[in-house]
């Protein structure tokens, strides 16, 4: 009889041990209710407060106790403030400096030898594209103080990637509008506008060096005569040389085409510092070593056209405020848009359900017009030749070398 009492109790102490055991494990792990995971950042927040996540958390906190590099302490002196007014210092930086270089250009200067500069500044803004907004775009950016964790929602990735053809197909539209416009000329071809204004000037060279010899006797004759008719000479040839209208045409349509390039610079630069700062500090680099030779060659291009040196740089300020206008209209989107700083949009459902919002489609439209930029409206420059092969091959290597160091500055 004692023995089954005391079995009989000690079945009873274990059933209780389990029940409390349960009970416990219950109240420790137990989820949420559905009704409180209705966004990203709820979803997110709940798997931050599980045991593992925590743990995990500790782990890289230890791993990157060390402190930050040099580069994140000078992006934190450049850009100490909000994300609005982080994108206005990044405007200024890449709009002022470039534009004071102009005063020491000389107006001859030849854009054709800007192709090395121009290899550099391809390889960073691939490199920003494909290294930086890509990767932000689809996976997020990762946070220094705990793990993240990417949400796979239905149709959130396809609109992404429609955001970012929608920017690559605008910018060839602008394109094809501006080559219709200036009658199939490339209004990006910064040795075109010299070629034809320059043509009657090299017909005229042409006509004179055919006929040396039947007018060798009248060119002694015209030696002795007065110095007037020989300064009347020298205007009419002026009037001759004056510049095509067609010319002046395409370093207009120029100027718009790069007041429209510098809105999507603003864009690019707001969308990227409201996605995280270090994604803005390294978008603000790759801008301003691409606005160096763009604005040169621009400026180069302007001279070419007509303008006088203070003309062509009072035209390159004033496309310089497309930036400026870019980047509000960047910042007026993110704020009214919606997207908050963990990548949702609160309870609200966003565009065809997903958690987007229009401010997080501002960032894969800007990565669309840089792969346009740096792949068709700047390779095919790289790709002109020469009939010298060997100074191709080295001007080849050296354009390699100059885009290998670009994309290295964005992959660091």
């Amino acid at each position: 009889m004692p023995v089954r009492l005391s079995r009989a109790v000690l079945g009873i102490c274990i059933t209780l041990i389990a029940f409390a055991y349960s009970v416990w494990a219950e109240t420790e792990h137990k989820l949420p209710d559905w009704a409180t995971l209705r966004s990203v950042p709820a979803i997110e927040q709940a798997l931050q407060d599980t045991s593992l996540v925590q743990a995990l958390n500790k782990r890289k906190l230890a791993e990157n106790s060390s402190g930050s590099s040099l580069t994140s302490q000078i992006f934190a002196v450049l850009f100490p403030g909000s994300p609005a007014v982080n994108a206005l210092l990044a405007t200024l930086y890449i709009s002022g400096p470039p534009n004071f270089l102009l005063a020491l250009c000389p107006p001859n200067i030849d854009p054709s030898s800007l192709s090395v500069m121009v290899a550099f500044a391809v390889g960073g803004l691939l490199g920003d594209t494909l290294f930086h907004l890509l990767p932000e775009i689809f996976l997020g950016e990762d946070a220094p103080d705990h793990v993240r964790f990417v949400m796979v929602e239905p149709n959130k990735n396809l609109l992404l990637g429609v955001a970012i053809m929608g920017g690559f197909v605008t910018f060839v539209a602008m394109d094809k509008t501006l080559r219709i416009a200036t009658g199939g000329e490339d209004p990006h071809d910064h040795g075109h506008g010299h070629s034809h204004a320059n043509g009657k000037a090299d017909e005229t060279e042409k006509a004179s060096a055919s006929g040396t010899d039947s007018l060798s006797a009248d060119s002694v004759r015209s030696r002795k005569q007065p110095a007037t008719s020989v300064s009347a000479r020298k205007e009419k040839k002026d009037e001759t040389n004056e510049i095509n209208p067609s010319v002046k045409l395409g370093g207009i349509l120029n100027m718009i085409a790069d007041f429209t390039h510098n809105i999507t610079d603003g864009l690019a630069l707001s969308s990227s510092f409201y996605a995280s700062p270090a994604l803005g500090a390294t978008t603000t680099v790759a801008v301003f070593f691409h606005e160096i030779p763009h604005e040169v060659g621009d400026f180069a291009l302007l001279i070419q056209s007509g303008f006088s040196k203070r003309a062509a740089m009072g035209a390159q300020f004033v496309t310089a405020l497309g930036a400026f206008l870019g980047t509000v209209i960047g910042i007026t989107i993110q704020e009214l848009g919606g997207r908050s700083s963990d990548g949702g949009i609160g309870d609200e459902v966003g565009i065809m359900g997903t958690s987007l919002s229009w401010g997080d489609m501002l960032l894969p439209f800007t990565a669309g017009t840089f792969l346009y930029v740096g792949t068709v409206a700047v390779i095919p420059e790289l790709l002109e030749t020469g009939k010298d092969k060997g100074q191709e091959v080295r001007k080849t290597l050296m354009q390699f070398a100059a885009m290998a160091a670009g994309a290295g500055i964005m992959f660091t």
